[in-house]
């Protein structure tokens, strides 16, 4: 009888070790002076205060809150690996943990990476882990600890899933929390870089089952192809996000951050909005990108529909003080975003 071993069942440790060695390289780039180096251990640490054993100076807080969020990729990971394309849906892993933790106002920390895959793979883990570290580093967030499992029999070959979880810091004080959003406050929308990471369950079914459509099909309304457009990484917001409220204020000149996700622009809003205050949000303010054009037409879509699955062009949008929102959409050209104003807060009837 031929003995069991873990190798037969579908996990090699020797590969796994060697997709392991390749990780540090990525990682270590990341790191900032508050970053305590473990090497060997079973945990990431990171300090908030004081000085790193480097001499590093670590920023001090004075009423630290910690801001936790967790997020994944959902299926657009499916067109990634339908194409053989990961290099870049380790950003959108990232971008959708960060950029929850800066609409209350919170410098993110650190990232934690959770891949589970049929079978070890090296290659494909050091693609994965490379982009995940590419937007840390863009947004000034350590990847200080991952896990990779190896799960044979849960998953197809060639498939996998990704996880995030994101960490960061706001001072209690400043945390936005939407209590001083006002009658009459205006909102800013800022442009997505087109689906980000939502609504691909949708999407799928009308590009593929549906036109029939192939991942290299060139659409000449997008003027690319279908997979150029539908893996084009998620929007990071997050320094562009923090310098407006270093420069305006947190609960001040800019009162309320909503990240625009699945449930829409509304639905999104109204989970910031006080008690008795709605968002009048204006038709037709903002330039809706051509990808949902495209996408409504193909799967003959209701538009209440759109609105309510798709970011429709804006992946975040402000709310801000009257007086500051012209500065505010001066200040996110000067940043190289296109901005619009979409709306305003207005009181409940009753």
């Amino acid at each position: 009888m031929e003995k069991a071993t873990y190798k037969n069942s579908g996990v090699d440790l020797d590969v796994y070790a060697e997709s392991m060695s390749r990780l540090p390289k990525l990682v270590s780039r990341t790191f900032s002076p508050r970053v305590l180096r473990l090497d060997g251990g079973f945990a990431g640490l990171f300090q908030l205060n004081g000085l790193s054993k480097d001499g590093g100076v670590v920023r001090k807080y004075d009423d630290p809150v910690l801001v936790s969020c967790t997020d994944g990729v959902g299926t657009k990971i499916k067109i990634a690996c339908m194409t053989n394309r990961h290099s870049d849906v380790g950003i959108d892993l990232v971008a959708m943990s960060v950029n929850d933790a800066i609409c209350c106002g919170a410098e993110p920390l650190f990232f934690l990476d959770y891949v589970a895959c049929p079978k070890d793979d090296p290659d494909l883990l050091e693609i994965l882990v490379s982009g995940i570290a590419r937007a840390c580093e863009e947004v000034g967030c350590a990847l200080i600890g991952g896990e990779t499992a190896i799960l044979s029999g849960m998953y197809n070959p060639g498939e996998y899933d990704l996880a995030g979880f994101c960490v960061g810091v706001a001072e209690r004080s400043k945390i936005i929390d939407g209590k001083s959003i006002q009658d009459q406050d205006l909102l800013i929308g800022i442009a997505s870089s087109g689906c980000h990471s939502n609504g691909f369950s949708l999407i799928r079914q009308v590009v593929f089952d549906i036109a029939g459509l192939r991942p290299d099909d060139y659409v000449p309304e997008l003027g690319k192809t279908v997979a150029d457009e539908l893996l084009t990484p998620t929007r990071l917001y997050v320094r562009p996000a923090l310098s407006l409220l270093e420069k305006f204020g947190a609960n001040d000149g800019i009162r309320g951050i909503a990240h625009i996700t699945g449930g829409g622009l509304v639905e999104n809003l109204s989970r910031i909005l006080p008690n008795g205050l709605q968002c009048e949000i204006t038709p037709d303010s903002w330039d809706v990108l051509p990808v949902f054009k495209w996408l409504q037409k193909l799967g003959s879509i209701d538009a209440s529909e759109m609105e309510r699955v798709f970011n429709m062009g804006l992946g975040l949008v402000l709310v801000v003080r009257p007086d500051v929102a012209d500065a505010v959409c001066d200040e996110l050209c000067h940043m190289g975003l296109r901005n619009f104003k979409i709306g305003r807060i207005v009181r409940k009837e009753t």
